[in-house]
């Protein structure tokens, strides 16, 4: 996996202030995306082991509060296999930090079971995440004033309550 930048003070992307890591890689190309040079899935530089080191290691400041992953295309199969080991260990390490996504794809039209991006660590993946943003921007729903997403088609879920209740639970409207 490769990624294209680690902000490590963004309060743009998720609640507080947190770590961002954006990415490589994406099938979407939606017209109008704001970070088209990230549709390479070589944009930028390897993810390593020290990328990883890096992000653990800040995660670690009382200040920040959580992770929040996009891109590019976090769900694309082979960024979900690398992703899943990182939300695991921040789980273990950083129980009490909280982990944001954003996707182009819709989770209950693509990454559900049976669907096109849901792969074998798809469920763990999502297990991890609090909240996720879904669905691709679509530039004529182009909504500047909207919290946390770029178009009005786009929803914030809460992950945990839409597990367990089995339905799209919305973290916000």
């Amino acid at each position: 996996m490769y990624y294209g930048n680690i902000k490590k003070y963004d309060i743009a992307n998720g609640e507080g202030v947190r770590i961002t890591l954006f990415v490589s890689g994406c099938t979407n190309h939606c017209k109008g995306c704001f970070q088209p040079q990230t549709w390479d899935f070589h944009y930028g530089q390897p993810y390593t082991a020290d990328t990883e080191k890096e992000i653990l290691d800040f995660l670690e400041h009382d200040y920040i509060e959580g992770l929040t992953i996009l891109g590019g295309e976090p769900f694309e199969p082979e960024n979900q296999r690398e992703l899943v080991n990182l939300c695991r260990k921040i789980k273990t390490q950083y129980p009490q930090k909280n982990i944001w996504c954003f996707t182009g794809f819709v989770l209950d039209k693509d990454l559900m079971p049976g669907q096109r991006k849901h792969c074998e660590v798809t469920d763990e993946f999502l297990s991890y995440l609090d909240v996720l943003v879904d669905g691709p921007f679509i530039e004529e729903q182009k909504n500047l004033v909207l919290a946390f997403r770029g178009s009005e088609n786009q929803r914030i879920i809460d992950v945990p309550k839409t597990r367990k209740e089995g339905k799209i639970v919305l973290y916000m409207e």
